[in-house]
């Protein structure tokens, strides 16, 4: 359903007087199966929207290839956005119009007869549970009834493809959660859903595959199963004083390790076997224990393994 090829993206930053390039997505590849749920997992400033973006054609890429819907990116972007729905992240609705009022523009806009349009707008209204509040201007809804909104006027048109750019951003968890038994149900009604997001629990509960950005460039692809199963064993997290981290490393040098501010985090083929060795290793060096946590592999460990760095620090 979207191919792409080295897909690239520059941008011109000024600094005082001077201009200074700034790659902001690098050849990126990407192959997203119809009918699936793909997420584009990676911290903010990655390269995720601008990709997004540029699929959408709202930008122009400056190289690469691309297929949308069986529509060529480059030489039909019109055909592109036909066949697309694009949920921004800002949102989209104007607070003294009403839901329905919003959804049978929409459809119009997407060249539906007012009848067609009017039939639509309720019918999503409807899939989305909005109908109760389908009449009243939407600057009196919530958050989450607001940005189900959002998600409605992306789909009135019935796209094959629709692109979600941080649909749950600033929801509170009650409303993350109707939002992704939503993005379920638009993929149970044959819709390719591509969502980006920086939400670790949101790309591994939610998403049939990802890939992860990392300074415009993917870094690892595959299903969250798939890819926590790149990184073998368990992984230890020892909780420390500030001062004491230093010591701790020296203690643990032995491990595959990261250290952060008030934590190590150690890489071991066997929690339970490791766990003892490590606790001997730091009261042998005099090192004050606080907590140790054993857990599997989670995507940030992933995204540490392949950066360098903590995607939830980042």
């Amino acid at each position: 359903m979207i191919e792409t090829r080295g897909l690239r993206k520059s941008f011109i930053s000024r600094q005082g007087r001077e201009k200074k390039t700034v790659e902001a997505v690098r050849g990126v590849d990407l192959n997203v199966a119809e009918g699936e749920i793909f997420g584009f997992l990676g911290p903010n400033g990655a390269g995720k929207t601008t990709t997004l973006r540029m699929l959408a054609t709202l930008i122009e890429p400056d190289d690469g290839t691309a297929t949308i819907a069986g529509a060529d990116l480059r030489a039909d972007p019109g055909e592109v956005r036909r066949r697309i729905g694009y949920v921004a992240q800002g949102g989209s609705t104007w607070d003294d119009s009403t839901a329905r009022e919003e959804l049978v523009l929409q459809a119009r806009l997407y060249g539906a007869s007012k009848a067609e349009a009017l039939s639509r707008s309720a019918h999503v209204l409807e899939s989305f549970q909005l109908s109760e509040y389908a009449d009243r201007k939407c600057k009196t809804y919530s958050g989450g009834q607001r940005r189900r909104v959002d998600i409605a006027l992306g789909i009135i048109h019935e796209p094959r493809v629709v692109f979600l750019d941080e649909p749950t951003t600033g929801l509170d968890p009650q409303s993350r959660a109707h939002m992704w038994d939503e993005v379920r149900r638009l993929r149970a009604e044959g819709m390719t859903v591509f969502i980006t997001t920086h939400y670790l629990d949101e790309a591994d509960a939610l998403c049939d595959r990802i890939s992860i950005m990392d300074n415009g460039e993917i870094v690892a692809s595959g299903t969250p199963a798939d890819l926590k199963r790149e990184i073998s064993g368990d992984v230890v997290r020892v909780g420390l004083p500030v001062s004491a981290v230093s010591a701790a490393a020296s203690a643990l040098e032995a491990y595959k390790l990261e250290t952060y501010e008030d934590n190590v985090r150690l890489y071991v083929d066997d929690g339970a076997v490791a766990i003892p060795q490590i606790l001997r290793a730091l009261d042998a060096a005099g090192v004050p224990l606080g907590t140790i946590e054993l857990h599997r592999p989670s995507l940030d460990d992933v995204f540490l393994t392949k950066t360098g760095r903590s995607l939830r620090e980042s």
